[in-house]
């Protein structure tokens, strides 16, 4: 059934399945239960007679490759999971309009083209998995405005250029990054700035100096 049907979505998990094709940036732009969340609607509350409670459920999704179970389910907790499927092209720009999503997880497709820079606009997001696909191009230095990312997996994508330094991006480790053999810069090894070693100049023949006096001297 169409997201649309669902505009107050919170959680989308559809891991592990065998869905095809690309991903629906139409659906995206109607998400309006994962934009703007109130601070009154972190926590979705329950009234019977005279009194108050808190709503309490449990799910699982999967997070850095683990299926993870949540037993208490914020309304705040905004999630999708489109891992293990076999979903191929471009990452929609519209995802980025979705600027109270917590944990994006985009795993093991066939994914291309860049990292949108719509992405920058997502300030809430705490988990970004974007491993495993053919992203090529630079890390955007926006996303240094993530500032409360504290998971991040680019791993295993064609990704080149230096990463960005700053904030958040101080705290990722190598796993981060593993298999993009064109990116630089902390924390790996391979230095930005590395100047390639001079070539040597060429070698000419050069003629003794005292033979070459001998000759001129014989012409005269």
């Amino acid at each position: 059934m169409p997201a649309f049907y669902f505009p107050q979505l919170r959680i989308i998990d559809v891991a592990q399945n065998d869905l095809v094709g690309f991903l629906p940036n139409n659906y995206f732009k109607i998400l309006k239960g994962m934009r703007d969340v109130a601070p009154a609607d972190k926590v979705k509350f329950e009234y019977i007679g005279d009194f108050e409670f808190y709503h309490e459920d449990s799910v699982k999704i999967v997070m850095k490759g683990s299926m993870v179970k949540l037993e208490r389910i914020l309304k705040i907790f905004t999630t999708i999971v489109f891992s293990s499927n076999q979903i191929h092209g471009p990452i929609p720009e519209e995802l980025g309009e979705l600027n109270s999503l917590l944990l994006l997880n985009l795993s093991h497709k066939s994914l291309n083209g860049q990292i949108p820079s719509s992405l920058r606009k997502s300030v809430e997001l705490e988990s970004l998995d974007l491993s495993s696909n053919n992203l090529e191009g630079k890390i955007l230095e926006q996303l240094t405005y993530l500032t409360f990312l504290s998971i991040l997996n680019l791993s295993h994508n064609e990704l080149v250029g230096h990463i960005p330094e700053g904030k958040q991006f101080s705290t990722f480790s190598n796993d981060s990054y593993i298999g993009n053999s064109g990116l630089c810069g902390f924390p790996l090894t391979k230095n930005c700035h590395e100047e390639e070693e001079p070539e040597a100049p060429p070698k000419f023949y050069e003629e003794d100096d005292s033979a070459t006096l001998f000759e001129w001297k014989f012409a005269l």
